[in-house]
């Protein structure tokens, strides 16, 4: 049998009735006591991990209104804490924010700041601390954060260690909203990021951008029980899945992220190697495209784009299964209040060439592909031109430099490739890609649609679960049809190590245990 470490998707159905009670309200002992990892033995303190990751360039750096990719999130997991954190359940969890409560409606929220944290400067953690880290995601920002934060009307201060939140729009899921990895707490005024000051398990030794980062743990018992336990800890940039794989079983490193899915079961066979896999839950691959540019701004272009691409092949051929095919609007289909009866765009060649005909549009249609945007980018832009030659459709695939992809082509080109993670609830993952038009830095098709923004902010107070899951089957019903988003495939997360790695355990979020992999685990 492979050495395959599955989850399944319990894990992301959530009740969110336990926010509104309190019941979500949790201390130190409850949230970080009795971690799923702990099932693979006591944790042991010591040692050096080395980790091979894909995720990355040369532009990274330490702030964390700039993180866009894998290893800035893991990187910052290291050095800083966040304010909620999602565990491996799928539950928001207290982090900084040790617990919280809300009035009814969820539009007024009381939280209560962990006391007895110190930041790597020897600054006592306060109340002041988590509003400055907030702000920095609020009013004039480009923090991708920002259309999570909206619609927040104020924050004060209660005293030194609690703080209220008041909302324009109630939001139940507002707690999953402050786990978002931006929302890195700072000490109050921090700026210089060359010199990270944060609570996190872990100092920086060195950074260079693109190449590798060291880190050593603090002196000391960090404040989570169980965890910061390496002495040390080596993150190698390697964007190539095959010298990654290459790497792990010449045991230069001991984990690597993003494992080649046509390699993964060769890979879980060796026995000194274990590969984690977990299905469903992985990054969101697509193409998409600004609809308020031409040609993508005529909705027929756009759904000859969507009926032209051949998913199934993609999956196939490119993830080797690895994947289930997308519906554009990057909703998985283990995520509470997904629409199982949702029109899907599937490859359909006739309704490719109904479309494109009646949109009289003609000429090339030019896509920006990289693998510096993601492994298989360039494969999945192949197999999508030649679905879309046999609709009569000319696609014009330009391979462009991995080196500053994500500040040179992204959100500034009109059509390229681009993956989206995991969310924790539906809300996340809407908000974060579709909501707020313009404003929100991060949606990167242009979308904008009243009834979609009337039906998000509806399902947000709505207590009645059949009720919410109709506003939210609508808001995916109006992003697939209407968006510039062409997601054909939700992969699965693998990740490998060797076995005497510990406590990579499947989150309910992302891979590498949410990013958390140096801080959560140990060597056996």
């Amino acid at each position: 049998m492979d050495n395959f470490e599955t989850t399944t998707e319990s894990g992301i159905i959530l009740d969110r009735r336990q926010i509104l009670t309190g019941a979500a309200a949790v201390g130190l002992s409850s949230t970080f006591g009795a971690m799923p990892a702990m099932a693979q033995g006591a944790p042991k303190k010591g040692g050096t991990l080395r980790m091979g990751l894909e995720g990355g360039s040369a532009s990274d750096n330490l702030d964390p209104l700039t993180y866009a990719d894998s290893i800035p999130i893991t990187i910052s997991m290291m050095l800083f804490n966040g304010l909620v954190e999602i565990a491996d359940n799928g539950d928001a969890t207290g982090e900084l924010l040790e617990s919280w409560e809300a009035k009814p409606g969820a539009a007024e929220w009381i939280f209560n700041v962990r006391k007895g944290i110190t930041f790597t400067s020897g600054k006592t953690l306060d109340a002041d601390d988590i509003i400055y880290s907030l702000n920095l995601h609020r009013g004039e920002t480009k923090s991708p954060a920002k259309a999570l934060l909206a619609d927040i009307k104020d924050i004060k201060k209660l005293s030194s260690h609690q703080i209220q939140v008041s909302m324009s729009k109630g939001n139940v899921d507002l707690p999953f909203n402050l786990a978002d990895y931006h929302l890195m707490v700072l000490p109050n005024g921090f700026k210089d990021f060359s010199k990270p000051d944060g609570t996190g398990a872990f100092t920086l030794e060195e950074f260079q951008p693109g190449v590798r980062a060291t880190f050593k743990r603090k002196p000391g018992n960090y404040w989570k029980p169980n965890r910061g336990n390496f002495d040390r800890v080596e993150l190698i940039y390697i964007g190539d899945a095959n010298q990654r794989t290459t790497a792990l079983q010449t045991g230069t490193v001991d984990v690597i992220n993003r494992v080649n899915p046509k390699t993964a079961a060769l890979l879980a066979k060796n026995p000194a190697l274990k590969v984690a896999r977990t299905p469903g839950m992985g990054n969101r691959f697509c193409f998409v495209a600004m609809t308020d540019k031409e040609p993508f701004a005529n909705r027929d272009v756009m759904m000859a784009l969507k009926y032209g691409i051949d998913r199934q092949k993609i999956v196939d051929n490119v993830y080797s299964g690895f994947a289930s095919i997308g519906n554009d609007n990057c909703v998985g289909p283990k995520m509470k209040f997904y629409n199982p009866n949702q029109t899907l765009n599937r490859f359909d060649l006739d309704k490719a060439k109904f479309h494109y005909k009646k949109s009289g549009h003609s000429g090339a249609i030019e896509l920006q592909v990289s693998e510096g945007a993601f492994s298989g980018a360039t494969d999945a832009g192949q197999i999508f031109q030649e679905s879309l030659s046999k609709a009569g459709i000319n696609m014009d695939l330009k391979r462009v430099s991995g080196d500053g992809y994500w500040d040179n082509v992204w959100l500034k080109q009109p059509f390229c490739a681009v993956y989206w993670g995991n969310r924790p609830t539906i809300d996340n993952q809407l908000t974060s890609i579709f909501y707020g038009g313009k404003s929100n830095p991060w949606n990167d098709s242009h979308f904008e649609n009243a009834e979609f923004t009337k039906a998000l902010e509806a399902a947000r107070i709505e207590m009645d679960p059949k009720k919410r899951q109709d506003l939210y089957s609508r808001c995916q019903e109006l992003v697939s049809q209407n968006a510039g988003m062409v997601n054909y495939a939700v992969q699965d997360y693998l990740d490998a190590h060797v076995t005497k790695l510990q406590g990579l355990t499947p989150s309910g979020r992302f891979d590498l245990g949410d990013g958390r992999l140096a801080e959560k685990g140990w060597f056996a």
